[in-house]
């Protein structure tokens, strides 16, 4: 696993074994992440979603403690998948980075708690699978717009952004920092050394 530029989140390129018969690979290995990212991965949910091109989800967050992380892989179709640092007294605060995955070369993103996370379906039928940290609990859930203008994040130009209705109306990241729903840097770092220290 190689560590992305920004804190908490790291990019996993599997060796693939293709025949005749098809293709294998291992998408999650235990031992791996462990010895990258130091902790291992507690899995509470396993989410699974099919999007038409252009689809744009996110970008999603939870309230730390205890967050939710995520180890996303898109095993059909292709998504560019973008980490964004929300955490407020972050190094890299509102910057972002994007990874294309795919069912090609089947990477896989691991995004700890606190980061904020989105998608954009590049073709047809892209499905993305994801594990969770945590159950899904509405009243810890959050979202900041995908489009807002101060975060510039590059979705592809060639594509015209399928929004649902709530994360259309997300607000932005400043509003949503006014709001007091970011979590912060010092807190989410302080959650990870808890968790390692549990493993």
């Amino acid at each position: 696993m190689r560590p992305l530029g920004i804190d908490g989140a790291w990019v996993d390129t599997p060796k693939v074994f293709e025949d005749s018969r098809g293709r294998f690979h291992e998408w999650f290995r235990g031992e791996r992440f462990r010895n990258s990212v130091g902790q291992g991965f507690r899995l509470e949910q396993a989410n699974c979603s099919r999007s038409v091109r252009g689809t744009l989800r996110g970008i999603h967050f939870a309230s730390v403690p205890p967050g939710q992380a995520k180890c996303v892989t898109c095993v059909s179709g292709a998504v560019l998948d973008v980490v964004v640092d929300i955490r407020t007294g972050s190094p890299s605060f509102g910057k972002w980075e994007a990874v294309r995955l795919d069912d090609t070369a089947h990477g896989c993103v691991y995004l700890s708690e606190g980061l904020g996370h989105a998608f954009m379906a590049l073709e047809d039928d892209s499905t993305v699978v994801y594990l969770c940290s945590q159950e899904y609990a509405p009243q810890r859930e959050h979202g900041i717009n995908p489009l807002d203008p101060a975060l510039a994040i590059a979705w592809p130009e060639d594509l015209a952004p399928l929004l649902s209705e709530k994360d259309a109306a997300a607000p932005t990241l400043e509003e949503t920092e006014l709001q007091g729903l970011l979590p912060s840097y010092e807190g989410c770092s302080a959650y990870r050394r808890r968790l390692v220290s549990s493993f």
